[in-house]
């Protein structure tokens, strides 16, 4: 396979999602982190104050770029328009990568507004690196992909999830990005290993972790909600990626019930200590 754009190299880092109340700290600069991601869309505009927050953000810390609607999955194709704004917002901001999830979000114009699953099939497959090329050539770079959360299974699968992922980015040599807590849920509520999982990935794709809380619905089904602290058994699947992927960006989302920044910052330092090998004995 021959590499279209500039490698993304490996870099340990630690950082936390940027979230509205907490713009005033971000802003002046006195965050304790490596790095900051933001939601793409939210920032996809031609001017405003969205815009001159991130602008301000960025000369203070490097942003990573994460979207929830360019839809990888779509048999539609991806929107050209979506995809010309992300660019405009990537020259502006120079992000330290962009990434999005392996989903599709809606048909012929209507958007569900949710991460829809993926059959995990040839024809899937095929569809997908065809969208991730589309993607990549418009953006001028490798992205990163996202795993999903996972509460259904197709019967007529040809592939395991991990190994989807993993010709996936063989094929179109885009980044993955590894949610630790979608592993834990989606292995929970299908009953697999996670490990397997994870010795499956391939580890020198992965270019950033995310760790998350989740919410049990009925039936002892776990919802990634991102609205609690990291559970103990994230905290321990963590360990165990990280011991195969080694230096990776690691950070914290919290996208409900969103705690004062003193904890979202304990969670991460719990993060360094786990990942930092300098650190790990007093994990």
């Amino acid at each position: 396979m021959t590499q279209l754009y500039p490698h993304i190299p490996t870099r340990r880092a630690f950082g936390l999602g940027m979230r509205q109340p907490h713009y005033p700290a971000f802003l002046d600069g006195s965050v304790d982190v490596d790095f900051v991601e933001v939601i793409s869309e939210n920032f996809m505009v031609d001017g405003g104050r969205p815009l001159d927050v991130l602008t301000r953000v960025r000369a203070q810390y490097p942003v990573a770029l994460h979207g929830v609607s360019m839809s990888i999955g779509s048999a539609d194709g991806l929107d050209a328009d979506y995809l010309k704004r992300l660019r405009a917002l990537a020259d502006r901001i120079e992000p330290m990568w962009i990434s999005d999830h392996l989903s599709w979000i809606g048909i012929e114009g209507f958007n569900s507004h949710d991460l829809l699953p993926i059959p995990y099939t040839d024809e899937a497959l095929d569809l997908v690196c065809a969208n991730i090329g589309t993607a990549q050539d418009a953006l001028g770079r490798a992205i990163l992909l996202e795993n999903p959360s996972s509460y259904v299974e197709f019967a007529d699968a040809d592939y395991g999830e991990w190994d989807f992922i993993a010709e996936m980015s063989r094929r179109t040599g885009c980044y993955l990005l590894l949610d630790v807590n979608n592993v834990f849920v989606s292995a929970a509520n299908h009953g697999f290993d996670p490990i397997r999982y994870l010795d499956a990935i391939p580890a020198d794709r992965v270019r950033q972790v995310h760790l998350a809380g989740h919410s049990e619905g009925r039936d002892g089904l776990l919802i990634d909600t991102h609205d609690h602290p990291v559970p103990g058994g994230v905290w321990n699947l963590y360990r165990a990626a990280i011991e195969r992927l080694g230096d990776v960006a690691t950070m914290i989302e919290r996208d409900d019930d969103i705690p004062a920044l003193e904890v979202l910052l304990d969670e991460l330092d719990m993060a360094r200590r786990i990942a930092s090998p300098e650190l790990r004995e007093a994990a």
